[in-house]
């Protein structure tokens, strides 16, 4: 069934769309604080398909990204009271406790390590405001690690470029629906432990 391959080119089609670096700005700013999508699922096909713009893109990801760190940050802060319970109703409890944990271990470390990894960057965000970290060394570690990880996204896509999209066109339907697959064995394996 070639149910990737026409998300893949629908994708690629907003990737060019005029508004489309808005668009990956708005997300970035949202994914920092409140949303749970983050901005690598527009940044990656955005630099595939326009790969000299890559850095532009990767740039402008970082700094919305960065701002809305700073919203998450405020939140923490200020309306941590208000957000709990959705914390707790969202599945992000445990992820807060985690963060909570890095920020006693780690400090600056765990929101460079938070920025640049895979982690919900959002719960580090709003805990850094609730244990009142310094805003300096949280915007420096910020800009660091979602920098990093955010370069490194659009370095890869547009050192891939062209031939990277023809050989994703030609193959995404069969990774896709092995990623669909690791991720039931993952979930089966995660549900018997």
């Amino acid at each position: 069934m070639r149910l990737f391959s026409s998300l893949y080119s629908r994708t690629m089609q907003w990737s060019r769309h005029p508004h489309a670096p808005r668009y990956l700005a708005g997300l970035s700013f949202a994914e920092s604080s409140f949303f749970p999508i983050p901005p690598d699922v527009m940044l990656a096909p955005m630099s595939l398909a326009m790969p000299k713009k890559a850095w532009y893109y990767a740039g402008l990801t970082t700094f919305a990204s960065v701002l809305g760190g700073l919203l998450g940050y405020l939140i923490g802060l200020f309306a941590f009271d208000l957000i709990e319970p959705y914390l707790h109703e969202w599945g992000y409890w445990e992820a807060y406790l985690t963060a909570q944990g890095w920020f006693e271990r780690w400090g600056f470390w765990a929101i460079f390590i938070a920025g640049f990894s895979p982690i919900p960057y959002k719960v580090f965000t709003i805990t850094a405001g609730v244990i009142s970290m310094a805003l300096l060394p949280f915007m420096l570690a910020s800009a660091i690690g979602r920098g990093a990880r955010f370069f490194l996204v659009a370095g890869l896509m547009s050192w891939g470029g062209e031939r990277m999209e023809q050989a994703l066109h030609r193959y995404v339907d069969r990774i896709g629906w092995v990623l669909v697959l690791l991720f039931l064995l993952l979930l089966l394996f995660l549900n018997s432990t």
